[in-house]
């Protein structure tokens, strides 16, 4: 699925095309995603104006002229793709990999197509009253954005301080922190030399600084590379994210660590792997 940086590469690569543009028309080729799309979305999202395209954690939200929020998960494999909607071939950025699945196309101002394209309908699309996002449940009581002001040392200090679970599986509630996933906290996790099995409420004070510094650096770096492209992701623009070629212990279970020779170790936590140098990281 998805994580903060891939959903920020794709909200860079559509923004140029849909921020302060109208929506001439929306083509539904299904009434549902993972979920019904809402009723009368067609007509409630045609002719209005996205005035911002943002970002919340892994969700897209589009802001609408109409007073509404278009709220958008990629789920597992889906993907926008952008055409110019002259002629098959004709300015694709990316052409989708089997139009059967293009679920959800939205003609847009200028002339451009942005399609969405999902072939196991995991992600979704909602519309909710712009002024009350904070009341959004699928948002509702989440932790800062890293790299915003909000997130620092003394906030994960605090926020770890009582929890008697994992560190990993404390970084993956996003109640701590918004937006991030499996792949980043193991990569934070070795950078800030700190064991997934550690117990969060022993991280706040030089670890938490340490791990702070070091979510920021990975999120930061990931969002330069366009993601990581391990499975089917790439950016609306078609390009594939890179930043995976820099991974130092995610998905290396096996291999030497960058660091200090000894092999990458697997365990599953909270049913999902985490990778980690058992020699490196305490």
């Amino acid at each position: 699925m998805p994580e903060l940086p891939e959903v920020e590469t794709v909200r860079r690569g559509l923004a140029p095309v849909m921020e302060g543009q109208r929506i001439l028309s929306v083509v539904l080729n299904r009434p549902d995603l993972r979920f019904p799309l809402p009723a009368r979305f067609a007509e409630r999202v045609g002719g209005t104006q996205i005035t911002r395209l943002s970002r919340r954690a892994k969700f897209l939200v589009a802001e609408l002229s109409s007073g509404d929020a278009l709220i958008m998960h990629l789920g597992m494999s889906g993907r926008f793709t952008i055409s110019d909607g002259s002629r098959p071939g004709d300015f694709h950025h990316e052409v989708a990999p089997d139009p059967k699945h293009d679920h959800v196309i939205f003609h847009i101002e200028g002339g451009h197509v942005v399609t969405y394209n999902d072939p196991r309908r995991f992600g979704f699309m909602e519309l909710w009253p712009l002024q009350q996002m904070e009341q959004y449940p699928r948002l509702a009581g989440f932790g800062p954005e890293p790299l915003s002001n909000s997130f620092s040392h003394a906030w994960l200090n605090e926020a770890l301080r009582d929890k008697k679970t994992p560190i990993k599986s404390a970084l993956l509630d996003q109640r701590v922190i918004a937006g991030l996933g499996n792949i980043y906290v193991c990569e934070a996790l070795f950078r800030a030399g700190i064991s997934p099995r550690r117990r969060a409420s022993t991280v706040p004070g030089e670890r938490a600084a340490r791990l702070a510094t070091a979510i920021n650096d990975v999120i930061r770096e990931a969002i330069a590379a366009g993601g990581s492209s391990i499975s089917d992701f790439k950016a609306a623009t078609g390009e594939l994210g890179y930043f995976q070629h820099t991974f130092s212990v995610y998905d290396r279970e096996g291999e030497p660590c960058r660091k200090c020779g000894a092999p990458i170790r697997r365990i599953v936590q909270s049913g999902r792997s985490s990778f980690y140098c058992g020699t490196c990281q305490r």
